[in-house]
């Protein structure tokens, strides 16, 4: 993946206003977290890497300004893109339908340099469902009705914003990537997952499976202990590899967030 020149970062004043404040610094540290990883280098079976903040970075942006402007009482953790999701529109867990008619998000999106010929870059023009994507806004839309309310004390993140593919077309999850690549990839995002803790400072972390679950784990041992530190745990990934999530996702994941005091 090319390299590219550090972006600049606006920095908001001391005195500007706290929901501008927060969105502001979710923006400069997904900027860092992008210029730091462009520099990483894969060896196969990693074959092509995506990085929608790059490419798909307008619809990003706006996510980040329209629902990361204030603290949260949960914020959920994702893995890395889906190649129907965030992969093509910017956004995690990207359903397009989702993104564009229940957050009310479109953007242009340009295109990966090294882009695999079986996985294109469609932008809001693509017509396949990303499955994960559709379940949890679903879920969300079902739970709290608009986009709004939702995001009013929920909030979604992407542990690592890269897209994997292999030779194939196969999608690659960053867990499996060799010991040296997977502790530089994991540095950077580990950074990036400790500044949106600090910004959003939610009551509840929670890890959209396993993966997620331990990375959060990871980055809440370093916390300052004087400091205000969520309680962690998991739900049930929506993903249809998973058998479990193809029978009620929606209402284990209820069940789940019940038994956390999550969710009333």
């Amino acid at each position: 993946m090319p390299s590219s020149s550090p972006r600049p970062i606006a920095v908001a004043p001391a005195d500007a206003d706290p929901a501008a404040s927060i969105s502001a610094g979710l923006i400069a540290a997904a900027r860092r977290l992008s210029d730091e990883l462009d520099t990483l280098r894969f060896a196969p079976p990693v074959a092509h890497v995506y990085n929608p903040l790059d490419y798909a970075w307008a619809p990003h942006r706006l996510y980040l300004e329209r629902f990361g402007n204030s603290r949260k009482r949960i914020m959920f953790l994702g893995m890395n893109p889906g190649p129907f999701g965030m992969m093509q529109i910017g956004v995690p867990f990207g359903e397009v339908a989702a993104v564009r008619d229940w957050m009310g998000i479109v953007a242009p999106v340009s295109q990966p340099a090294d882009m695999h010929p079986k996985r294109p870059i469609e932008g809001f023009a693509c017509k396949r469902s990303e499955v994960s994507g559709r379940r949890l806004w679903g879920w969300a839309a079902e739970r709290w009705g608009t986009a709004d309310r939702f995001f009013a004390e929920c909030f979604v993140v992407n542990y690592c914003p890269l897209g994997f593919l292999e030779a194939s077309g196969r999608n690659f999850t960053p867990d499996k990537l060799p010991a040296l690549e997977r502790a530089a990839l994991y540095a950077a995002c580990d950074k990036h997952l400790a500044t949106a803790l600090a910004l959003l400072k939610p009551e509840f972390a929670i890890g959209i499976g396993g993966f997620a679950k331990a990375r959060l784990q990871a980055v809440v041992d370093t916390m300052p202990a004087s400091g205000a530190v969520p309680r962690i745990g998991s739900i049930l990934h929506p993903s249809p590899a998973s058998p479990a999530a193809n029978r009620g996702w929606a209402e284990q994941v209820d069940a789940q967030l019940r038994a956390l005091g999550a969710l009333s």
